[in-house]
């Protein structure tokens, strides 16, 4: 503050003396100038009248300190008392000449910028019709500035001195009392009445901040009421995962003490899932993690809390999901048991395929009509065992052997199969990479790329194609089906992987299938260590990639 004192004490004292400095120059320059012409006019006068008398005669012997310039009326110098007449140029567009021939006297100024100079001139008209100028020079005001460099420079050391004692005394008067106010309970001294719109503001603001912080305590309550109140865990963190709030259903789903509340929250659960869910959400993303006991399974979702772009916590939510898991395994059984049902009229069918195989239909038709039925019924049969030993994979009941499999190879076995298909509806198929081997299970490979390229075949458009693609990515191999079919909706995209969801459902049913495709590609993906990645515009077609 007392630097802002002093800077505005010594501005107002700086222009103050610039101000009246310049009016005072500006008056006494005027007032000297006025005087100046006034004494050129009286010696011009006595001086015209001599030459009115004697003529050019009259010049000689006359001492003056002024210039004197006799013209004749077309602008001839006749005499000059300080250059040479015959050699000076004409006068005649001299404005203090013009006047004197127009009005009978005139006035001018010359300034040099060079030698900081003024020239005034008076003119006075003869009878004779001849000019009389008297010229005198004096300093210009710049010069008189110049002149004045010293004793200013002193007066500003005078009021830089006078400011800064100034400042300094002011600021202590003023701040003084501020420093001296209690601002928990704020009182007026009576010897700054100036102070009391500043007393006023400091009460209203300590009542603010009161209501403020009963709202806040307040708040506070109802939120503890009801996080105490719910069923599911809650839990808040900072960035730095340490525990800032939680409710004892936290606690007692997590099987943790009261005294494990404080620090960080991996105090609460030390598993890896818990742990990948919590390091997710403060890296900025949703993390998800399922946390089961032997009775009990839970759902954890994590949340990141940012402020100004910036992560600076995470809510936790745990919430009993183990009616939700229970419902699924119940439907997980049943894909099993409708698995089970199939395989008994699919072995009949078999069975009736081997007596057309054996020429009971038209001799010409019917070894190729029973064998392809045959054929298609043995590999329906396997499909069948397949989808349980998927039912059993996803139950843990038993490790399928891993062996080395070749996806090209396998994708061609697979297009030859669906070529019958492809060829009833003109959609030409192709297959594109290079040959490549992946750790798997072949029955749940073929089953997989099987089902995603029948997908491709039953939801593309008359005329369509069909793309496969295997490649080596990286460290992985990529194996990619491209369809131009009616592509996906946006908003079913994320669930088509989901067991028993249908897109369309009418639709579906004129196409066939059991819902179950894209379950068993995603299910067989996750047993595979692989990852399953779709992408599809409406209208345009699909794709989707297994990337192992």
């Amino acid at each position: 503050m007392t630097a802002k004192i002093f800077r505005s004490t010594f501005l107002v004292g700086i222009l103050s003396f610039l101000v009246c400095a310049a009016m005072f120059m500006g008056v006494l320059y005027g007032y000297f100038e006025n005087r100046v012409y006034s004494e050129l006019k009286s010696e011009a006068g006595y001086v015209a009248q001599g030459v009115e008398d004697a003529g050019k005669n009259y010049f000689r012997g006359l001492k003056s300190d002024n210039r004197l310039t006799w013209v004749a009326a077309d602008g001839t110098v006749l005499y000059d008392s300080v250059g040479d007449a015959a050699s000076m140029e004409n006068h005649a567009q001299r404005q203090e000449i013009r006047e004197a021939l127009t009005t009978g006297s005139g006035k001018s100024s010359h300034y040099s910028t060079v030698y900081l100079e003024k020239t005034l001139y008076y003119a006075v008209k003869l009878t004779d019709g001849t000019v009389l100028r008297v010229a005198c020079t004096q300093n210009s005001v710049a010069a008189i500035i110049l002149g004045m460099v010293s004793p200013m420079c002193w007066i500003l050391v005078l009021v830089l001195i006078l400011s800064a004692l100034l400042a300094s005394r002011l600021a202590k008067r003023i701040t003084g009392p501020i420093n001296r106010l209690d601002l928990d309970d704020p009182k007026l001294d009576d010897s700054l009445k100036e102070l009391e719109p500043l007393v006023m503001k400091l009460r209203e603001q300590n009542a603010t901040i009161r209501s403020q912080m009963e709202e806040l305590g307040k708040k506070q309550r109802e939120f503890t009421t009801i996080t105490e109140n719910m069923s599911e865990g809650f839990i808040l963190i900072d960035s730095g995962a340490n525990t800032l709030s939680y409710n004892s259903s936290a606690l007692r789903i997590l099987d943790s003490a009261p005294e494990d509340g404080g620090g960080s929250v991996l105090r609460l659960n030390r598993s890896p899932e818990f742990r990948r869910a919590v390091d997710s959400a403060l890296s900025g993303e949703h993390g998800e993690a399922l946390l089961t006991d032997e009775e009990h399974c839970y759902q954890l979702m994590a949340n990141p809390v940012t402020a100004d772009g910036q992560v600076t916590g995470a809510v936790l939510v745990i919430m009993d999901v183990t009616e939700k898991e229970r419902r699924d395994a119940l439907r997980r059984e049943f894909t099993a048991n409708v698995s089970h049902e199939l395989k008994t009229p699919l072995t009949s069918i078999s069975g009736f395929a081997e007596l057309l195989k054996n020429g009971l239909v038209a001799p010409d038709k019917q070894r190729e009509f029973a064998g392809d039925i045959y054929d298609e019924s043995q590999r329906l049969i396997s499909l069948v065992e397949d989808i349980i030993k998927l039912s059993k994979l996803d139950e843990g009941a038993f490790p399928p052997e891993m062996a080395p499999v070749e996806l090209y190879a396998l994708s061609k076995e697979v297009m030859d199969r669906l070529e019958p298909a492809a060829k009833k509806r003109n959609i030409s198929m192709e297959l594109t990479g290079e040959c490549t081997t992946v750790n798997g299970v072949r029955q749940i490979l073929d089953e997989m790329i099987y089902n995603l390229i029948d997908n491709a075949i039953k939801y593309n458009k008359d005329g369509g194609a069909v793309t496969v693609s295997v490649k080596q990515e990286g460290a992985g191999v990529r194996w990619t089906v491209s369809d131009t079919g009616i592509g996906i909706p946006y908003a079913s995209q994320d669930r088509v992987f989901e067991r028993f969801y249908r897109v369309d459902k009418s639709h579906s049913r004129e196409i066939g299938g059991t819902g179950l495709g894209l379950s068993i590609v995603k299910h067989g993906a996750r047993y595979h260590g692989a990852r399953t990645e779709l992408s599809s515009t409406p209208g345009e077609g699909t794709s989707v990639s297994i990337v192992f």
